[in-house]
């Protein structure tokens, strides 16, 4: 390529982008004139609806030499931003920074919201309900492990109500200052995490004594502090964070690995008619209690995606039910 023209490229890429900052401005000023109208109407920023159809209607705008997935992240972080001129907002999450719940919700949310580490899910399930937060990211379950039983029971505890969910991949990375494997001589990470990789382990670091800590943030805050012969498994975004690099990549045991998150907020957001609902319920101690709700769906043509029962605590032997819908 001449240096003639590669000048004139790069020409052409200033101009377009003196267009696309030029739209963008346009399109933050609606934005903030939408914000206005929900302000006055006591309306919520956050809709996921209308955010879906936005993304939604990118896809049917036909494939181009842009990844779909590198068009979507672009516009999530427009989204974001949008958001944020009509109303900043506070999301809190389990954390600490770094963890796979804060790498789901800045994915999801983009980048200009407000994102508050919560220590526990009890905590985040209070910030949200005490509306110190507008909205909370929450883990409900695992493709391999099943599902999160403390973020079901905390749904019997607080007002919350469910705003979205999200599928994120996790894809775990062994994290080290090491440069080599048989450096290392103890890998934290959080139990779920160990658990995913212990096949890998195994083969890899038969050495290496594992050790469980609380989440996958703290492991390479560990790892960081002690040294060469230290790692920790985690999101390979921690390295953005920690004075860590990636001895290993893709290191889970099943590569189809995935957990669904839940976006809660402290008020209901508009339905679109088409949503997937999540009801909890109880049932009397009788034969055929259960088979006549399932029935009652069925007459109706709804599909039933999840069903998963909980004990009712301080009820000895009595459960209540999850279900999606």
């Amino acid at each position: 390529m001449s240096e003639h023209r590669l000048q004139e490229i790069r020409e052409h890429i200033d101009q377009l982008d003196e267009s696309i900052v030029g739209l963008l401005n346009k399109r933050a000023a609606l934005s903030r004139e939408v914000g206005e109208l929900k302000s006055r109407s006591l309306d919520t920023v956050f809709k996921p609806f209308r955010e879906k159809e936005v993304l939604n209607r990118l896809h049917s705008l036909g494939p181009g030499i842009l990844p779909e997935d590198h068009l979507q992240a672009i516009y999530r972080e427009i989204l974001s931003s949008s958001r944020r001129l009509q109303q900043p907002q506070t999301v809190a999450y389990l954390g600490p920074e770094g963890t796979f719940t804060h790498q789901a919700a800045l994915e999801y949310l983009g980048r200009s919201m407000n994102f508050t580490p919560c220590p526990t899910l009890h905590d985040v399930f209070l910030t949200v309900a005490s509306r110190k937060a507008d909205l909370g990211v929450i883990p409900l379950e695992n493709s391999l492990q099943g599902s999160v039983g403390q973020s079901l029971d905390l749904f019997l505890h607080y007002p919350v109500y469910i705003h979205a969910e999200l599928y994120s991949r996790i894809s775990h990375a062994l994290l080290s200052s090491s440069t080599e494997l048989a450096q290392v001589r103890t890998v934290y990470s959080h139990p779920q995490a160990l658990a995913q990789c212990s096949a890998w382990l195994r083969t890899n670091l038969p050495q290496a004594i594992v050790v469980p800590v609380d989440s996958t943030a703290t492991a390479a805050a560990r790892a960081e502090h002690e040294g060469q012969n230290a790692a920790a498994i985690g999101h390979p975004q921690l390295i953005e964070r920690y004075s860590l690099r990636p001895l290993a990549m893709d290191i889970q045991d099943l590569p189809d690995n995935w957990t669904r998150f839940l976006v809660i907020g402290p008020t209901p957001t508009q339905s679109s008619s088409r949503d997937k609902t999540t009801l909890l319920f109880t049932t009397p101690d009788k034969p055929g209690a259960l088979a006549a709700i399932l029935n009652l769906l069925a007459d109706q043509g709804l599909n039933l995606t999840k069903l998963e029962s909980r004990p009712l605590k301080g009820e000895k032997w009595k459960y209540v039910f999850f279900m999606d819908v």
